[in-house]
């Protein structure tokens, strides 16, 4: 609940601090006394926009600190949590309004977005104005406060989690599958192209020696001629050749053997040199023995190589990246197929998550079904309390228009009401009238105190357009919400300020050279005081002083 509200050069408030309690606080003032703007101030900490003429006149910067007491409230502390915001004491939240216009939020001393403070304040605190029903004019509001009532929050938190799930799923599916037709004929692309490599076979270094064998086929003829004319030449040529002329200039030194020295050096390098032309004309002939010029073998060669050559063309590559480029083809059809594996995975993790989420959603229907027509009836009833005789209030269940998993549920859940005879049902937020509109959001909010995650309500001259009897009945109302959580209730009418448990008294302090907004807590001699002067009295009298005395102590004895 709200504990402490502190505002700073806010409008006409110069310094305000403000200890607040639990139960039913009564806030009246004179008009223009700046009641309003204690919860505007406040509205500014739960996220409301600003602009720079909130700043009082002469200063630089409005400030408005409140503080809550959330042990109540744990939906508010998993939120701070799960943002690393939360504290062991109270939630502060503080806005601060530059003259300039530049706007600050702060939720327990760290910066913020203007959203967190919204959001936060939705889960602490629900501000209700002839003007201004925030939350119960919202169908999402109607939702909550009928799984509360009906005690399906947890069910309805596993309806939202499983159509989420749903959802997501579903959008990766569409993803994979909106490029399946692209894939399928990339895939028989890849296939074919594939094939082709594989049917190739090309080994490992196979190029090279292809290249080099058929190289030496083409060159047969003149390779034979070349050799047979070294052979001659070195061995076989009758008009002279190498090693005779060897054999012939070591017998001619050798007739001078035992000189020794260079000749002797000359003579070893001539037999040297015998030896291995002796070798190389081996080796030629060897050659010679064992060369295959076999066309046919030349044929296969040139065959074998076109194809190669051909179909590294057509990839527009090298030769010798066809092994490469294999691989690589291999990689992106199990790509492919890790898609198609991935697209029948979650087609059935999206059938299973929609089975879980209709019988989930089955069950919250249910509980809604059961829990409406008992909401509907207590609140019809209150408001036939409320001076509205006559006056319906339905829970329209309304299937939704799509088929696919809605996080809401299986239906849309709408509050319609009339508040006069002979009129038809009507959406809440279509109702006319004000004070209709603040009589029947009252009702709701007496029947679903009980079970509603907001345990601090404001209620902002919800009073306007009533009086007598139905006066007391709704300041018996808003006594009866307080003593569940804390009210806050901005009125003109006695009757309501009656039924409070405490009661604030706004008024005006003038100075010398300004005026500003003060409040003060009154005791029950003021309380009586106040209550007089608001039955109409300009001087009080003992009959007003007797008659609001009567007021204070029938209401504090109910």
């Amino acid at each position: 609940m709200l504990v402490h509200l502190s505002i700073h050069n806010y409008a006409i408030v110069d310094h305000l601090d403000l200890e607040l309690d639990a139960g039913m606080s009564a806030i009246s003032g004179e008009t223009g006394a700046g009641k309003s703007i204690m919860l505007d101030a406040l509205g500014l900490c739960l996220g409301d926009r600003a602009d720079s003429g909130v700043v009082r006149p002469g200063s630089d910067k409005a400030d408005i600190l409140a503080s809550f007491d959330l042990a109540d409230i744990p939906e508010a502390r998993t939120w701070l949590a799960e943002r690393d915001l939360d504290s062991d004491g109270p939630c502060i939240l503080r806005r601060v309004i530059t003259a300039e216009g530049r706007s600050r939020g702060y939720i327990n001393g760290s910066p913020c977005p203007q959203a967190d403070l919204k959001a936060l304040g939705e889960l602490i605190i629900d501000i209700h104005s002839q003007h201004e029903h925030q939350s119960l004019l919202k169908t999402d509001t109607h939702r909550r406060l009928l799984d509360e009532y009906a005690g399906s929050q947890d069910l309805a938190r596993q309806v939202q989690l499983a159509a989420q799930r749903w959802k997501q799923t579903r959008n990766e599916l569409e993803r994979i599958s909106s490029q399946s037709d692209e894939q399928r004929a990339r895939h028989q692309l890849l296939s074919y192209q594939l094939e082709e490599l594989e049917n190739l076979a090309l080994g490992d270094n196979e190029l090279e020696q292809l290249e080099q064998e058929h190289k030496a086929l083409s060159n047969a003829e003149a390779l034979l001629a070349a050799c047979r004319q070294v052979l001659d030449l070195c061995s076989e040529s009758d008009a002279g050749n190498v090693l005779s002329a060897l054999t012939a200039s070591l017998n001619r030194l050798g007739a001078f053997g035992g000189q020794g020295g260079t000749l002797n050096e000359a003579s070893n390098l001539l037999a040297s040199a015998q030896i291995q032309v002796e070798e190389a004309v081996g080796e030629l002939n060897r050659f010679l023995d064992h060369f295959d010029a076999n066309p046919e073998r030349q044929q296969f060669l040139e065959e074998r190589l076109d194809t190669i050559y051909t179909l590294a063309r057509k990839h527009r590559i090298q030769p010798a990246e066809l092994a490469a480029l294999q691989q690589q083809l291999f990689d992106e059809i199990e790509g492919l197929n890790a898609d198609d594996q991935a697209s029948e995975r979650l087609a059935e993790e999206l059938a299973a998550y929609e089975r879980h989420y209709l019988e989930k959603a089955a069950e919250l229907s249910t509980l809604r079904s059961n829990a409406a027509e008992r909401l509907a009836a207590a609140v019809e009833q209150e408001m036939q309390a409320l001076g509205m005789p006559g006056g319906r209030f339905n829970i329209q269940l309304q299937a939704m228009s799509s088929e696919e998993p809605h996080a809401s549920g299986l239906e849309t859940v709408e509050f319609l009401v009339s508040a006069n005879p002979g009129q038809p049902l009507r959406g809440l937020a279509k109702v006319a009238s004000g004070g209709e509109l603040s009589r029947i959001s009252l009702a709701i909010q007496v029947i679903t105190a009980q079970t509603s995650r907001v345990p601090t309500l404001v209620f902002d001259e919800v009073d306007v357009g009533i009086g007598g009897p139905t006066a007391e009945v709704v300041g018996q109302l808003l006594r009866r919400l307080g003593e569940r959580g804390q009210v806050l209730c901005v009125t003109h009418l006695p009757q309501v300020a009656a039924q409070g448990h405490q009661h604030l008294f706004v008024h005006k302090r003038r100075g010398e050279d300004a005026t500003s907004t003060a409040v003060s807590k009154l005791d029950e001699s003021g309380r009586v005081e106040e209550i007089a002067r608001m039955l109409g009295g300009v001087d009080l009298t003992e009959e007003s002083l007797a008659h609001a005395r009567k007021m204070v102590t029938s209401a504090q004895a109910a």
